[in-house]
């Protein structure tokens, strides 16, 4: 080797300077580095670019001004955060956190109250789908803009002051569990740990779980109907008024099971009792699932929302800028 023992392992040092204290870097193959690179910062640019898109889409163009898309909004604001903390995921990489403890702790804490805030969001859209199904002629008058920005700030809130709760010791002293220079880690105790997991897993998902299972049993008895000679002329009515309402549901269904199956990951880990302690590093695997189904997210609205399709093509021509292009119909 052309370098002495002593510089080869202060090169295997976060940073070498503090040579008693430094965090060592992780020894992965170059290739695989540059590959991890390419591949996060791409997730992270298409992540925050398609979020974008839905975010414009949806505030600009006042057709798109309804209850069910003010709770999409909600979800691609969050996606679209999701989008830029990727970018500090990629300086994980090697195992080193370059940035201090005190942008390690804004970014923990941002990447909790987003996931938080975003399976609020999908108990609101559960909820949402099954007032609009199961009681559809109570839903405009149930369910108006109004009620659901109060309900999005409400969530949005209550995710802030939980997190904030749950994450105290970690915020009073950034930096407190780290065991060496360029460690990002968080501690929580058993007792917030569990609160966490029952109130940011267990019990949204139980709701969701059970209010997607009741729109499925009215839509399938919805669907027999249709089928049915002997079915009530009304009730006909009352199917083919909902029709457009069971397709929503549908898609909104598949980005319910899309997000259940991107976040269970975390929660399984914490419910088999493997700890409370989770260093960035070794969340990558969760982190950049989470991250991936924000990604998939406005996928799955550009196959089944044709107003999303009509929006992006114009806001690619340029003509959200014309006079009156809010009022463009969709």
């Amino acid at each position: 080797s052309r370098f002495p023992p002593e510089m080869m392992q202060e090169a295997e040092l976060c940073f070498p300077e503090f040579f008693n204290s430094s965090c060592k870097r992780l020894t992965l193959p170059h290739f695989e580095v540059v590959l991890m690179y390419i591949v996060l910062s791409s997730i992270a640019v298409l992540t925050a670019f398609l979020n974008l898109l839905v975010i414009i889409s949806i505030s600009h163009f006042r057709q798109l001004h309804t209850p069910t898309n003010l709770l999409l909004l909600s979800l691609a604001i969050s996606d679209f955060s999701v989008g830029l903390l990727l970018f500090f995921q990629t300086a994980l990489i090697d195992g080193c956190w370059l940035l201090g403890d005190i942008m390690c702790t804004v970014y923990q804490y941002l990447a909790y109250v987003i996931t938080s805030a975003s399976i609020g969001t999908m108990v609101l859209i559960s909820f949402d789908r099954y007032v609009a199904i199961c009681y559809p002629l109570h839903y405009s008058t149930k369910i108006t803009q109004g009620r659901v920005k109060v309900c999005i700030f409400l969530c949005w809130m209550c995710s802030w002051v939980f997190q904030s709760l749950i994450l105290i010791e970690n915020l009073k002293q950034p930096g407190k569990y780290n065991s060496c220079i360029g460690e990002c880690a968080f501690v929580i105790s058993y007792i917030a740990g569990y609160a966490d997991l029952a109130f940011s897993f267990i019990v949204p998902i139980s709701v969701i779980v059970v209010l997607y299972l009741r729109v499925f049993v009215v839509a399938v008895s919805q669907s027999r109907a249709t089928r049915s000679h002997v079915a009530a002329v009304s009730l006909r009515h009352s199917v083919t008024a909902k029709a457009s309402q069971l397709k929503a549901a549908k898609t909104l269904g598949l980005v319910v099971l899309v997000f259940l199956l991107c976040m269970c990951p975390y929660y399984c880990v914490a419910l088999s009792g493997e700890g409370s302690a989770m260093s960035a590093s070794s969340a990558a695997f969760v982190i950049c699932l989470f991250f991936f189904n924000s990604c998939l997210n406005p996928i799955i609205y550009a196959f089944f929302y044709p107003w999303f399709r009509k929006s992006i093509k114009l806001i690619f021509t340029l003509q959200i800028f014309h006079h009156d292009s809010c009022d463009t119909s969709m």
